[in-house]
């Protein structure tokens, strides 16, 4: 195996975005409106259809969407929002935006999702909402967690900011909970650059996030500069600068229409990744239950660290060698100095998600690779694991 002395060949992401994309935004500059219009009026319909919800609200990002969840849910300070401590710092500090605590819960450890049952041990009086991840893109046990909240009186928020298109027993993520956030970063499996979405079927919940992602406004504010748009406005409450524009929306359409065949794409490098990697004890590839089906936005590989002399860092390290980019999905919150000063969470708390910390790696999987490449990370991947078996 030829080494590349550190210089990676193979990124661990490359958006898949082309000539079609520089084509639709290039009309929205041609057209001389550039901010949210009708491209993301456009892209909120066609996105409310794809996913089976009837309302689509476009947002600035994954988090905004999230903010916009928990406001709509009127969270409060003293309240208790439920996630997992194996998750991005977006997923906790919405909640801490209101003045209400993270509870953080310990993970699956097949799935690496929220477990259930360690998310119903930690419900008390405050406790308002639970926010389950769907890591990777594999949706959570959300007929358990459904089922919990609603012994409990409490809502499901789903941060699914992995998952599209994923779907739970034959049901596309984001028609199935009260509230669902997406993020369109430029590593997801839709882009719009930054940016993303709340589906969700709530009329009230809809009209609330219309209004707060746009300063609080009543009405259509963004139409107010437009022909048909009056200046005059009312501002009914402090809300935020969260709108998606139409150069981004644009873009948002274009890969809307390619989702599904960007997720084939990427389920067929899974698949030969886990063909290649499953005979080989040192290795843990990913696990999918079989009641439902995920976009694939990450491909997490596990090494069984007794059975192999290196660690994952120096894994990794060995893989930057073969010119391999890799990731790490996630350093859990619980391990971070904010959430331990802030609420006193301490090394040694959430066990199975330091133990599968320790031993994940995230290939590259994206619709970019070509078949030298995936073969490349797959003869890269075993011949270190291979020399580096105990």
């Amino acid at each position: 195996m030829n080494h590349s002395n550190g210089t990676v060949t193979i990124p661990f992401h490359r958006s898949a975005v082309g000539e079609e994309e520089v084509q639709a935004v290039s009309e929205v500059i041609r057209s001389g409106w550039l901010t949210m219009g009708a491209k993301t009026i456009e892209f909120e319909k066609r996105f409310a259809e794809y996913v089976g919800a009837r309302h689509a609200i476009s947002v600035s990002s994954g988090t905004a969407a999230l903010h916009l969840t928990l406001d709509a849910c009127r969270i409060k300070p003293g309240d208790e929002v439920l996630i997992p401590t194996t998750t991005f710092t977006a997923t906790g500090e919405v909640v801490s935006y209101f003045g209400a605590r993270p509870v953080l819960v310990d993970i699956d450890p097949v799935t690496m999702n929220i477990d259930p049952t360690e998310a119903k041990r930690k419900i008390t009086t405050r406790t308002r909402a639970i926010m389950p991840v769907h890591m990777t893109g594999q949706p959570c046990d959300l007929e358990e967690l459904h089922t919990i909240a609603k012994d409990h009186g409490l809502v499901i928020v789903e941060d699914a900011a992995h998952a599209l298109p994923s779907e739970y027993r034959g049901r596309r993520i984001g028609s199935l909970s009260e509230l669902t956030a997406f993020s369109f970063y430029a590593t997801k499996t839709l882009t719009t650059g930054e940016g993303g979405m709340v589906a969700t079927d709530n009329d009230d919940h809809a009209a609330r996030m219309r209004t707060m992602r746009l300063h609080g406004i009543s009405g259509d504010a963004w139409k107010r500069y437009g022909r048909n748009g009056s200046w005059f406005y009312e501002v009914m409450e402090a809300g935020f600068k969260y709108n998606l524009t139409d150069l981004q929306s644009a873009i948002g359409l274009v890969q809307l229409d390619k989702c599904d065949r960007h997720k084939d794409a990427r389920a067929r490098i899974a698949a030969l990744y886990t063909d290649a990697f499953q005979d080989m004890g040192v290795l843990e590839p990913p696990t999918i239950k079989g009641d439902r089906e995920t976009s694939w936005h990450l491909y997490i590989l596990r090494l069984r660290l007794d059975q192999i002399r290196i660690d994952r860092n120096t894994f990794i390290d060995s893989l930057k060698e073969r010119g391999i980019g890799t990731s790490v999905h996630f350093i859990p919150l619980h391990l971070h100095p904010y959430y331990q000063r802030a609420f006193g969470y301490r090394r040694g708390e959430f066990p199975v998600a330091e133990r599968e910390f320790e031993r994940c790696i995230s290939l590259p999987i994206y619709p970019g690779l070509t078949d030298a490449d995936v073969q490349q990370v797959i003869g890269s991947v075993r011949e270190i694991a291979d020399c580096a078996k105990r």
